[in-house]
């Protein structure tokens, strides 16, 4: 009879490089990041979509250096989940990863929602719902097919991308070239601009700006699928973002030169489209909006992978049920059940938040209310990316504080390198998180609370603790 106790189970592949994190972490990002953003972002900063680009840029960075230093302590898959359980408490880090759960659930469910639409100008014969699933099981499929399939797919997007945003700048250049801007002052006013610079509206910017940088700790949810993760998780998360910050200010201080005025753009929400057609005309109108889709594509896609890592981190450790969630496909080693999971949340989250708005202006009505007297409606795509905000700032406070605890509070040297870069991220998170809107922060605080409940009730009302396996055991 044939003994299958030695049999290994089957496990992660590390086979991805600093190259490939860096590409998935930018694709996750999209280098095209602050195209959608720049016309809310310019309204609300009073023009300085630099600026607030650059302070999302260094609040970030500190971030990224608590995710790296994180990393070479505990090379495991689970990102702030893990970090925080095992650095403060696991049933903090049990929250933190049901926070951050939104955070890389939202994702997805938003790049639906905006492709969904985005393709319904190509081809509006087919209905929403049609795009709705077309896209979400695009989604799916893509990251049923393995990690290494998934890193070519990131290669050719980011090669793409790369060549739109090089004949942008090109185009933009022709053009600042033939209407130049009025006096030196005028090339600094993305900078600065003394008639209308206000810090409350660049604070409110710089809230809105931080959505340019939001994916970039997906890069740690790859840990155990990496060459030499001490080294390149770091690498890969600072990378990640000074590339995304660097190429971000570049695009919209080109943008806001283009079109310097910053109250009159057709529609707010496609205002850098329009800002490509004045600057390249009608081919680079189209090539940017088709650009801006298969960005959206990537960065659903590996949001979707991210979601999927987490969830069979956090089975694997039995925080959620693990013969579901742990559970590794003996051919491809990837997370199926986890992946079809988040593919099927998704789509029902594309439906229900593409549909809150008229739900909401129907309820409004039920009380004899106009929509237009309490503000702007909340489109499900805003509502999403506000929701998507709110689970990061959680993940992002977590893996802060986990850097200072660890680092700083717990060492035998204290420096003010341990210190600063930890405590500085916790507070521009806090501030993000403290700045949603009421609507967003009544939906997190709801999610929390199931989380909650359903750790209380796994762990007898926290008479018992929620265990995990060490590192060591994982390898």
């Amino acid at each position: 009879m044939a003994n299958n106790t030695n049999v290994a189970a089957p496990r992660l592949s590390r086979v991805l490089g600093l190259r490939e994190l860096v590409l998935y972490g930018i694709i996750l990002i999209q280098p095209t990041a602050p195209m959608p953003l720049f016309g809310v972002v310019a309204q609300e900063a009073r023009g300085h979509v630099v600026t607030t680009l650059l302070i999302g840029m260094v609040a970030m960075l500190f971030t990224a250096i608590s995710y790296g230093r994180m990393a070479n302590a505990y090379p495991s898959a689970g990102s702030a989940y893990a970090y925080v359980s095992r650095e403060l408490h696991p049933s903090l880090g049990y929250l933190v990863g049901w926070g951050m759960l939104f955070d890389y659930v939202m994702n997805p469910i938003i790049c639906a929602i905006w492709c969904s639409k985005s393709a319904m100008k190509f081809v509006p014969q087919l209905p929403y719902v049609f795009w709705a699933v077309f896209f979400v099981g695009l989604f799916t499929a893509m990251n049923l097919r393995g990690i290494q399939a998934s890193a070519r797919t990131n290669a050719w997007i980011a090669g793409g991308l790369g060549l739109v945003i090089v004949l942008f700048f090109g185009a933009a250049s022709r053009y600042l070239w033939l209407h130049p801007p009025g006096g030196a002052a005028a090339w600094l006013r993305p900078f600065y601009d003394p008639q209308t610079f206000s810090w409350q509206h660049v604070s409110t910017g710089a809230s809105i700006a931080m959505l340019t940088y939001i994916g970039f700790d997906g890069v740690s949810t790859l840990s155990e699928e990496v060459h030499n993760p001490r080294r390149n998780i770091l690498l890969a998360t600072v990378l990640t973002c000074v590339v995304t910050g660097v190429l971000a200010s570049l695009q919209v201080y080109s943008a806001q030169l283009v079109w310097p005025e910053t109250n009159n753009f057709p529609d707010v929400d496609t205002a850098f489209v329009d800002v490509a057609g004045k600057a390249g005309g009608v081919w680079l109108l189209l090539t940017v909006n088709a650009a801006l889709l298969i960005a959206t594509i990537g960065s659903g896609s590996g949001a979707h992978l991210g979601a999927g890592r987490l969830l069979y981190s956090m089975g694997r450790d039995n925080a959620i049920p693990r013969k579901f969630f742990a559970a590794l496909n003996p051919r491809t080693h990837i997370p199926s059940n986890s992946i079809l999971l988040v593919g099927g949340v998704a789509l029902v989250g594309a439906f229900v938040l593409n549909y809150m708005d008229a739900f909401v202006s129907e309820l409004l009505k039920w009380f004899g209310k106009s929509a237009n007297a309490v503000g702007p409606p909340i489109t499900g795509y805003q509502l999403g990316a506000e929701l998507l905000n709110f689970g990061a700032s959680i993940a992002f406070m977590g893996v802060n504080a986990s850097a200072l605890v660890r680092y700083f509070v717990r060492a035998e040297r204290r420096t003010l390198g341990n210190l600063l870069p930890p405590l500085l991220g916790f507070t521009v998170c806090l501030y993000i998180w403290l700045s949603l809107r009421t609507p967003a922060k009544v939906v997190g605080v709801v999610w929390l609370a199931t989380g909650l409940l359903y750790g209380a009730r796994k762990t007898k009302w926290f008479r018992e603790k929620i265990t995990f396996a060490e590192p060591e055991e994982r390898t």
